[in-house]
């Protein structure tokens, strides 16, 4: 099967959990024998990555492509594609259509493909021209939507265009939760018969590649945990789809009732400065520690110093830092706006509004040492079952069911 995936990142280029999700996903394709070609918008190298071919549609480079705006859509989108210019690669929608013309010419120059498979809004466009071209099927997958990541607020109209268009051209679409599935439907007002749920994954073999923990990472926090201490962890974009300001009104709570917290906010993004003059005014800044963005060791550090992680998104479409948190033996705490929690059910959940709750829960947790072990122990289980491999074998079934041009 001789798929062409669109997606906007790779590791270890990547910000968030897209990249890292298009990493495994691909991985599983290819040990199951698909041939990848997949477009990235930047040029860099990825030592890791030799199961598929990776082609730059722009002289970018990763740390140009950040300073773009992707998931920060509402301050960067203004123009139609038709309208941008190409050759501006310091604007959003300039790399946008230098990667819709690189695809053009891919898919005019290479193989026939059997299916196209791009990865949100990033890349939709692309994969309509794709499929203009070629009338291979279109499988749109959605990690996320604009609803998602502008939180209560309305979100970019130019990128809710972009979506409506992708989800409607698309022959099948993979929603990576029930709770994004469900905003599909009602937000864009696509049948619920077209779109199918296919739950992202945790690879646990990458993460045995002879890690160990290195205390002195966080040595400060290492004695306070000798003192007796909780470490309450979350690793995120520091952005309003996060729910971060009422995480760190639940930590102040949560500190009336219990003085020994310490929490630890892994990430970065624009709202950094005001999660710090919060924590400030809340009485807490000694409590709360501020990493900056972290990859790599320092990124498993964070999980292995934790205690409980706390997912607090307003709207989560799926959540893989939770069974990354898991995997490093955190209990969990989880929104109910998180699309993760449709896989686990050894974890606390609660509304994201809900401060009050969450600082009961944090409280609850870390005041019985037996609960914390308990949801430690059989949340291990439950991610266990969790598959990339059962992943790519859901993709090959729609790409061969689209081929044969089986919809339902």
């Amino acid at each position: 099967m001789n798929i062409l995936m669109l997606g906007w990142e790779l590791p270890p280029h990547n910000s968030g959990g897209l990249g890292v999700a298009c990493y495994h996903m691909s991985k599983a394709l290819a040990l199951q024998g698909a041939k990848i070609d997949f477009v990235v918008p930047y040029t860099a190298t990825h030592p890791a990555i030799d199961f598929m071919t990776i082609h730059s549609a722009s002289k970018l480079t990763p740390l140009e492509r950040y300073g773009l705006g992707a998931y920060d859509s509402k301050t960067v989108l203004t123009k139609d594609l038709s309208a941008a210019d190409v050759n501006d690669l310091k604007d959003m929608r300039g790399v946008q259509k230098r990667y819709v013309e690189f695809v053009e010419t891919l898919v005019e120059t290479s193989e026939p493909f059997d299916a196209i498979h791009a990865h949100d809004w990033l890349t939709m466009e692309a994969g309509i021209r794709a499929k203009q071209l070629t009338d291979a099927p279109l499988i749109v997958h959605v990690h996320a939507t604009e609803f998602d990541r502008c939180g209560a607020e309305s979100g970019n109209p130019l990128v809710h265009e972009i979506e409506y268009q992708g989800l409607m051209m698309a022959d099948r679409i993979i929603a990576v939760s029930n709770i994004t599935k469900s905003i599909i439907m009602q937000k864009y007002g696509i049948d619920g018969d077209k779109i199918e749920v296919v739950h992202n994954a945790i690879d646990v073999s990458s993460m045995d590649d002879g890690y160990e923990y290195d205390r002195r990472t966080y040595r400060y926090l290492e004695a306070l945990k000798n003192e007796g201490y909780t470490i309450i962890s979350t690793v995120t974009r520091f952005t309003v789809q996060k729910g971060l300001t009422h995480f760190i009104k639940a930590a102040a709570r949560a500190s009336e009732k219990y003085d020994k917290f310490a929490f630890l906010l892994a990430g970065d993004g624009e709202q950094r400065d005001e999660l710090i003059s919060l924590a400030a005014d809340l009485g807490i800044s000694d409590k709360v520690f501020f990493t900056g963005f972290v990859r790599g060791k320092q990124w498993r550090d964070a999980y292995s110093v934790s205690d409980i992680f706390v997912m607090s998104s307003v709207s989560e479409p799926f959540g893989l830092t939770a069974l990354e948190a898991a995997h490093h033996d955190n209990a969990l705490i989880i929104s109910k706006q998180s699309g993760v929690g449709e896989v686990l059910h050894s974890i606390f959940r609660y509304d994201f509004w809900d401060v009050d709750s969450l600082a009961d829960q944090m409280v609850g947790i870390a005041t019985s040492p037996s609960l914390k072990e308990s949801l430690k122990k059989n949340i291990t289980y439950e991610y266990d079952r969790i598959s990339w491999h059962d992943v790519a074998r859901d993709c090959l079934r729609i790409y061969t069911l689209m081929k044969q041009g089986i919809t339902s």
